[in-house]
């Protein structure tokens, strides 16, 4: 690679860091036909660091920096002081194939700053995703962030060839994107994920691909005074209206010569992974987003406990519950019980009475859960007789530490 390519990737892979979006889960399995290239498989494809620590890679770059918007909260809106590169179309078609054959890789995420317009913004990224899967018989995964200002016929267009495409909701009300984006159309976003959702259910239905990986999005934490309740009710209204796969929440990180309507400081990690938790509640627990902000104190979600146990003590008259006989949606509010533990609960407890021995083989959260469940040769008290059942369960700091926040997602490095 020449040092003039290498700049531009050492630039434009930085700037790309700041998207969390880029997980490939839902993306269909396939192997490359004589002669192509890459494959994708059923695990998440990322260039981040799983939560079972595994090391996925992504090529994740942007195709240029330069930028006509001014968001406030972007450190590439046009007014900010930074080093800016462009990628041809080539270039990133050379990078991605050059990086797979060194085993380097195992797809693309692609994003970018508006340039002219963004139409030809996404023309050049379609070009790139078309290269890659025409000239070259690429067969890994593509994730594509759309423009949604774009004309709907392109976006159709880059569904043909992308596993997943994706449009950032950036922040999760109108007048916050108004207020810290304003060239940015909260309307527009959302007409764009409604046409992408209507071309993939289509494209399901006559068994053809489009996007066959969804579409996801991605809300900014703490740029604005939004809280947590507000975040998670319009997450599940996305999740209802457009079918998205994930939405992805980023913590607001300070960026040089910030507006001054920004927040001076970022808000606490923690509560990234609050938000990521009560997520998951809504799409795998069947809570509601009225059931998290049950669990909430004025708006916010608290962290020293997880939202999950925020809401069963907020409901101690529901507990303890009994695993022989509790329905699969209450002990899915069990804490320390997930989806797994509760289907092998489900099943096994057809054939027999549980116990605690039996429940220890059935999931490894058992020490956590146990003050929630009866089994049959356990009956705890009640737990409003448990007046310290909260301290004894919140997540304590290292003795003489703060709280240790939890660590985001990682960009790697591609060098070095």
């Amino acid at each position: 690679m020449d040092d003039r390519l290498a700049k531009k990737l050492t630039i434009l892979a930085d700037a790309a860091k700041y998207d969390a979006s880029c997980a490939s889960s839902g993306g269909p399995r396939r192997k490359a036909p004589p002669g192509g290239l890459g494959s994708t498989t059923g695990a998440g494809i990322c260039h981040a660091y799983t939560p079972d620590g595994r090391c996925v890679s992504l090529l994740k770059i942007l195709l240029t920096n330069y930028c006509l918007f001014d968001c406030a909260y972007c450190v590439n809106r046009r007014s900010s002081n930074v080093r800016r590169a462009t990628f041809s179309v080539e270039e990133v078609i050379t990078l991605t194939v050059e990086f797979y054959k060194r085993n380097t890789i195992e797809g693309l995420f692609l994003s970018s700053g508006i340039i002219r317009s963004p139409d030809h913004t996404m023309e050049q990224m379609i070009r790139v995703a078309k290269g890659l899967r025409r000239q070259h018989g690429f067969r890994g995964y593509i994730h594509l962030k759309t423009i949604p200002e774009a004309s709907p016929w392109l976006i159709e267009q880059a569904g043909l060839f992308a596993d997943r495409l994706s449009i950032n909701l950036e922040l999760p009300t109108e007048a916050s994107l108004e207020r810290l984006a304003p060239e940015k159309d909260g309307a527009a976003i959302q007409a764009a994920m409604g046409q992408m959702r209507e071309r993939i259910a289509q494209a399901k239905d006559e068994r053809r691909r489009f996007a066959p990986a969804g579409q996801s999005t991605q809300v900014i934490v703490g740029a604005d005074a939004s809280t947590d309740v507000s975040l998670i009710r319009t997450s599940a209204s996305l999740y209802h209206t457009h079918a998205l796969k994930r939405i992805y929440y980023s913590a607001f990180s300070p960026i040089p010569d910030a507006a001054a309507i920004l927040p001076a400081k970022p808000p606490p990690l923690q509560r990234e992974h609050r938000l990521y938790q009560a997520d998951w509640l809504l799409r795998y627990y069947e809570f509601s987003a009225d059931d998290v902000a049950e669990a909430a104190e004025a708006g916010m979600l608290a962290l020293d406990v997880d939202p999950k146990l925020a809401w069963a003590l907020k409901h101690r008259g529901r507990f303890p519950v009994d695993v022989n006989r509790a329905d699969r949606e209450m002990l899915l509010r069990v804490p320390g019980l997930g989806v797994r533990a509760v289907d092998r609960i489900v099943a096994a407890r057809r054939h027999t009475r549980l116990g605690l021995a039996d429940l220890s083989r059935l999931t490894s959260g058992l020490k956590r859960a146990r003050p929630f469940l009866v089994a049959a040769d356990h009956a705890p008290t009640r737990l409003t007789d448990r007046l310290d059942l909260r301290a004894r369960l919140a997540e304590p700091p290292r003795l003489g530490e703060a709280p240790r926040p939890i660590e985001p997602p990682r960009q790697l490095a591609l060098f070095g």
